[in-house]
Parts: C-alpha cells; structure tokens; sequence
C-alpha cells in the first residue's frame, strides 16, 4: 500500500508540474470592419503554431469600428484591430488607442503604401474607392454616362447614385475627402447639398449601398460608390467562373471622374490595453505573411501591400486609376471635415 501510495505521490506532482509547464491556451481578440474575410484554414494554423484561439469581432463599417474602439479604449473590448485606414488613423492616433510595433514583414512594403513610420498601422492591403455603375441598366435606358463630379451633382445623376455616410464609412469617408480635395471644402459642401437635393442617397454603410441600392443587387441605383477591384468581383462570383476563360468586360464597369477616386490604404494594429501584446505582435506578422497576402484579393477584393504577391488572372478585369494626390490639409484632420459636413450638408435645410 505504501509503495502505492508512493507511486500515486509521484505521479500528482508529474501531473502537476506537467499542467505548469503547459499552461491554458491564450485567446487572442481582433475586431474588424465586417467585409473582413481570411480562410480559416490559414487562421487555423496559426492558432495551431501559437498554442492559442483567435476570437473574431465584427465591429462594423470602419468608421463604426473606430468610434466603439474610441468608447471603449478605457477597457479595451479586443486586442488587436484590422480596417482602420488613411483617412481614419489620423482620429485614431489623436484618441491614443494603438501601441506601437513595427514588423519586420514591413520592409516588404513599399513606402509609398506604409501608413506612417510609426508603427501604429502596418498596412495589410490597399484599393481605390470609386464610382461603379450598372452597363446593362446605361444600356438598357439610353443614358449617356456622366464625365464630371458637376454632371453628378445635377438631378438627372444624383438619383441615380447611392454612397456611403463619411461618418460611418470609411469609403464615404474617402469619397468626401476627394471632393473636399477636387473642390475645396466650400465648393465640397456646394457639391453635396446640390447632389442631395437632386436624390443623391447616403447610406450608412458599404453592404447596404452595393447588395440593397445598387441596380445590379436588385435595387433603385445604378451608380454606386464602391472599389475600383468590384466589377472583377462580380466576374468572379458569376455563376460557371473560369479563370481560364476570363469575358472581355465586366457587367460593372468603373467611374473614373475626375476628383472621385480616392487610394485607400488598410492596416493592422495593437490596441493599447492588450492583455496578449506578444501574440498580438504575431497576429500582425501573420497578416503579412506570404499565405494570408495571397489569399485576401479575392476574398475582401483589395491589393495586397507586400510587393510581388501574386494576383487571381480575374484582376486583370480590375481597374487602377491615377487619383490626385490628397492635399495634406485634406488629410490632416478627416473628422473635422466630417463633422463639418454633417453641419454643412447632413442638417443643412
């Protein structure tokens, strides 16, 4: 019995020091906007590689996702967060809810996509915020395309045309700093309150303006602010799609107004408050590795920011316009033009 009990001894304090050296899997917290989309495969190995559970928050458009993160940043609700951009990290760096980490992976990045040196965002993809519309619904009803933002604003366009809230948007945010950009910011608000008066529709965000108000989804609006990658999407998801036997065009085409477009640049970051800073900086690097960079076009239909990532043939049918550089008065301080514009345009009679 002694010699038993010996060996039971023996084995609990095995046990014990067993379960110290193998302790509880760490749970690692990322909110995003809620086009954001990764194969779980790849999600699965690094939660394998990591000895950890990644727990997905769907945080809403960017503009949402930034001001519950801004709420809530006295206790942080997730550790990392993926979708803020250019137009948003300015307000992001003001509230103080990222830390600093810059990834090795970043090198791999071209300069001229990095959002900033200071490691609060590492850019995972970039895209261009466009106008598209609707060939067949142009087609069918003999209307000849607009060729300017005036043409846009007049009545015979704004109602034909949906965007999104630039303050709960982050393409409606990027479409409004163009305008501000194009015009100036009292000629941007004379453009918005004559494009709202003529129809012009804004929704709250991206989801609702494409797969509710776009003709192409059923809905009243056959130009919608949307991607300059989006008409490849709609190839790509087409019923019978070979990548081998790519069509001519698109049934979207893109709007290339001078003034419209915008390059849009979104990042990954380490929220302040982090309980899992070390697998939050892994987080980040997996973001800029090889796998996940090849995988995200044709899922969240973006570029990817490390330079010679191979691209799905279907992006040839993908546009990439030349936008105007935005002013850095522009860029400097993006809420309060949308502030301003719920002012000048939003609560104007």
């Amino acid at each position: 019995m002694r010699n038993t009990l010996t060996v039971l001894a023996a084995l609990a304090i095995t046990g014990a020091a067993s379960a110290q050296s193998s302790p509880a899997q760490a749970t690692l917290t990322v909110i995003t906007h809620d086009s954001f989309d990764v194969d779980r495969k790849l999600v699965a190995a690094f939660e394998t590689q990591n000895r950890a559970r990644v727990r997905f928050i769907k945080g809403g458009d960017a503009g949402e996702l930034l001001n519950r993160l801004i709420l809530t940043r006295r206790a942080p609700i997730a550790d990392v967060v993926y979708g803020l951009d250019n137009s948003l990290l300015p307000r992001a760096r003001q509230a103080g809810i990222l830390q600093t980490y810059k990834s090795p992976a970043l090198s791999r990045v071209p300069a001229a996509h990095r959002l900033g040196e200071d490691g609060l965002l590492s850019t995972v993809d970039y895209g261009f915020v466009a106008l598209n519309y609707d060939r067949a619904w142009f087609e069918k009803n003999k209307v000849a395309l607009p060729r300017s933002l005036d043409d846009l604003k007049t009545p015979a366009y704004a109602r034909l045309t949906v965007v999104q809230s630039p303050a709960t948007s982050s393409p409606g945010l990027a479409f409004l700093l163009a305008t501000v950009n194009h015009y100036g910011e009292a000629g941007a608000w004379t453009w918005w309150r004559a494009a709202r008066a003529g129809g012009l529709k804004v929704t709250r965000g991206w989801s609702d303006a494409y797969y509710k108000d776009f003709t192409r989804n059923g809905g009243r609006y056959p130009i919608v602010l949307s991607y300059a990658s989006s008409p490849a999407a709609e190839v790509f998801y087409a019923d019978g799609f070979d990548p081998a036997k790519l069509p001519a065009q698109a049934p979207t085409a893109n709007l290339f107004l001078p003034g419209s477009t915008y390059t849009q640049l979104e990042g990954v970051g380490i929220l302040k408050g982090s309980k899992q800073a070390a697998l939050a900086r892994k987080f980040v690097d997996f973001m800029l590795s090889t796998p996940v960079q090849t995988d995200i076009p044709t899922r969240m239909w973006i570029y990817p920011a490390v330079k010679g990532t191979p691209l799905n043939p279907v992006f040839t049918l993908a546009q990439e316009p030349q936008p105007t550089p935005i002013k850095t008065e522009v860029a400097a301080n993006p809420q309060r033009l949308v502030d301003a514009w719920i002012t000048q345009v939003l609560r104007a009679r």
